[in-house]
């Protein structure tokens, strides 16, 4: 009979993950507020970083800042600040773990004020050493404005959230539409749902309008799920992470598996002219 250590090292076990060669960008996104994106990106970078990975989170949905609530820091400065001369880069990084940090954001038109030709040279120089990390997880606003495709538009892979309700799944299938018209793949994630039955049904159906609706060269495809869970309510009221507090349990189980997904995911060669963080600023800062 296993241990709980057993179990433990066997969710953790890295044996058959390889580090990605390049900094992999993941842009976590939703239709509408309150369907639980940021409990995901936080818990799913948590997870990415006990698996062996170097790990940046990065928030994006400064209207809200709900990482730095989650993660329990006080981020009093961001990158606004380092584009006005205020800071260095290193100095708004905010460690919550050794190889797992977070990178407070601001929004774009703020951003935008001090992104000079200068202020940016002087900013993509300073983005160097954080080339070493695996992952680069960006908690994105809610909806389909301007701001959220931007960072869309500059992430690799783009994972929406959305939970079993009618405004919910209807504002994912708005998201992902205007996804596929710049992305040829993109991943869903099914939150609160009451079994694996009913997340696979739900995609099943947004699948099935996709495919009948947009470019045919789309790919949507189910990454996983989380089953309604009063560990994962609990765990935003306490301002912990869930995948931290019980690593064995059902919740942690879920997100583990979505994290080895990606991994594997990233594995995938990608030939790019420039590869890193400094590539996926100037994608960023060209959008304006």
């Amino acid at each position: 009979m296993k241990t709980q250590a057993d179990k433990l090292k066997e969710l953790l076990q890295t044996d058959n993950i390889k580090r990605p060669k390049n900094t992999r960008f993941i842009a976590i996104t939703s239709g509408k507020g309150g369907v639980g994106k940021t409990t995901v990106t936080a818990n799913l970078g948590y997870a990415l970083h006990k698996l062996g990975f170097k790990v940046a989170l990065f928030d994006a949905d400064i209207g809200l800042a709900n990482l730095d609530v989650i993660l329990k820091v006080n981020a009093k400065k961001n990158i606004y600040n380092v584009l006005k001369n205020e800071c260095s880069l290193k100095d708004i990084v905010v460690e919550i773990e050794k190889d797992f940090v977070l990178i407070p954001g601001k929004s774009g038109d703020e951003i935008m004020d001090f992104a000079d030709e200068v202020s940016l040279s002087r900013f993509f120089n300073e983005l160097e050493f954080l080339n070493d990390y695996d992952f680069f997880i960006i908690d994105t606003g809610a909806g389909i404005d301007k701001k959220v495709q931007m960072w869309l538009d500059a992430a690799d892979d783009i994972i929406v959230v959305t939970v079993p309700e009618p405004a919910a799944i209807t504002d994912a299938y708005a998201m992902i539409k205007i996804i596929s018209e710049k992305k040829e793949l993109a991943f869903m994630l099914l939150n609160e749902v009451s079994s694996e039955k009913e997340a696979i049904n739900i995609f099943t159906k947004i699948k099935n309008v996709a495919n009948s609706n947009l470019n045919s060269d789309f790919r949507l495809q189910m990454i996983g799920y989380l089953k309604k869970d009063k560990l994962v309510t609990n765990s935003s009221i306490k301002r912990v992470l869930f995948v931290k507090e019980d690593p064995l349990s059902a919740p942690s189980e879920q997100i583990f598996k979505v994290a080895r997904k990606i991994a594997k995911i990233s594995e995938r060669k990608v030939l790019e002219e420039e590869k890193g963080i400094t590539r996926f600023f100037r994608k960023i800062f060209s959008g304006f």
